[in-house]
């Protein structure tokens, strides 16, 4: 027998037309049966799934604390499947199944729900979680790439049609002026208006980025130390603020502090996302003579002493890789330093500060505050002295779980 409509020949075959139609409208007849004999009443809307941060477990409940700041009691019964997968998985292939005994708090959980009954009753059906100790690895090795293989500085010029992006940087040698390449698969992010966290950087492009924005860039360092090939760009428009404190409110989270630049009094929020340092009293002058001696001819240092030379398998300024571990990047010697707190500081001490730039319904929040800056101050601009301090906080991050 030929295909529908055709006998063997290949010729048209108007008999078996017929007989296909009035099997279709038999078929449809039963379709349209079947509709009316169905409940009229439609679907019950699917219920959205929870997706949050385990705040607490009691019994066979979890208590989800969202990202909107909603808690959300949710249930686990024996049928409820539990998965496992790694921070940044987007499905859930590689998921293993868990006990519930091994969930803790801080874990990042998606819940689906699955509820009946009228008014609805909702349990758990599964539960995806991203355990908080391999968040925890992964944003340890992300700092640690950033750190190893990353440049950061002050964007002087672009040029998206080559791809290229020119920053100023400062390195244990002195100021410098670095190219950043741009490829294809380069990926570029945004720092989001207002945000503090690293991982609030939406995908953005070259267009976006102009002189003045602070940039981080993540890939390789050329031989000559002069070019940059980027795996990964993050830029943002950021406040430079300098200054003497004149005001701590430990129990509102704010700094006061006498802008050198604008002679305005600025009331800066800081959080827990917010990097606080200190820099001990030599290490500042180190790099105040560093900064003051970036102008001389070839980047020596103060007094004509030359700069570092690097060793091999090591980079400009003696950093490995171009990159870390000798210090040539003041970023990464900062990154380094003791975590200080709000109570380290006090009225009449001088800081740099990174922070968003505010706007009118929003406060200003710092995203990065270096005390213990006077040497750098009085050394050199403040333009030159702010162009070393990172505004990246790469402590939040881990991705949400997958396949929502």
């Amino acid at each position: 027998m030929g295909m529908l409509g055709f006998d063997g020949r290949g010729v048209f075959n108007g008999r078996a037309i017929r007989t296909a139609a009035c099997l279709a409208i038999v078929l449809f007849g039963a379709a349209w049966s079947m509709a009316q004999t169905a409940t009229p009443s439609a679907a019950p809307p699917k219920t959205p799934p929870v997706l949050g941060t385990i705040k607490a477990i009691a019994g066979d409940s979890l208590t989800v604390a969202t990202d909107a700041g909603v808690e959300t009691k949710v249930n686990v019964t024996p049928a409820t499947k539990l998965l496992r997968v790694a921070p940044g998985s987007k499905d859930l292939s590689q998921a293993e199944a868990i006990p519930f005994s091994e969930f803790q708090q801080g874990d990042r959980v998606l819940v689906r729900l699955r509820c009946a009954g009228d008014p609805p009753v909702c349990e758990a059906g599964t539960v995806i979680a991203m355990k908080k100790s391999d968040i925890a690895d992964k944003q340890a090795h992300e700092r640690e790439e950033w750190q190893r293989h990353g440049i950061g500085g002050l964007v002087k010029s672009v040029d998206a049609t080559q791809g290229a992006i020119t920053i100023s940087t400062v390195t244990a040698a002195g100021k410098k002026d670095v190219a950043i390449a741009i490829g294809k698969n380069t990926v570029i992010r945004r720092y989001a208006p207002g945000s503090v966290k690293f991982d609030d950087a939406k995908v953005s492009s070259l267009t976006e980025v102009g002189p003045g924005d602070q940039l981080r860039a993540r890939g390789v360092r050329g031989a000559d130390g002069a070019s940059f090939s980027a795996d990964e760009v993050v830029t943002g428009s950021f406040r430079n603020i300098a200054g003497t404190i004149s005001a701590v409110d430990a129990g509102a989270g704010t700094i006061t502090v006498s802008d050198l630049a604008t002679k305005k009094a600025e009331v800066v929020k800081v959080s827990s996302d917010s990097q606080l340092r200190k820099l001990p009293p030599q290490m500042a002058q180190m790099i105040a003579m560093r900064l003051k001696g970036a102008a001389t001819p070839g980047g020596a240092g103060p007094a004509g002493s030359p700069a570092p030379t690097a060793g091999p398998g090591q980079g400009p300024g003696g950093a490995t890789g171009g990159q870390g571990r000798g210090g040539g990047d003041l970023q990464q010697l900062l990154a380094r330093l003791p975590a200080a707190g709000l109570s380290d500081f006090q009225k009449g001490d001088v800081v740099m500060i990174v922070a968003t730039g505010g706007t009118k319904d929003a406060q200003i929040a710092a995203i990065t505050m270096l005390g213990g800056v006077e040497a750098l101050l009085q050394s050199t601009t403040q333009e030159q002295a702010s162009s070393i301090l990172s505004p990246w906080s790469l402590s939040n991050g881990g991705g949400d779980a997958a396949a929502q």
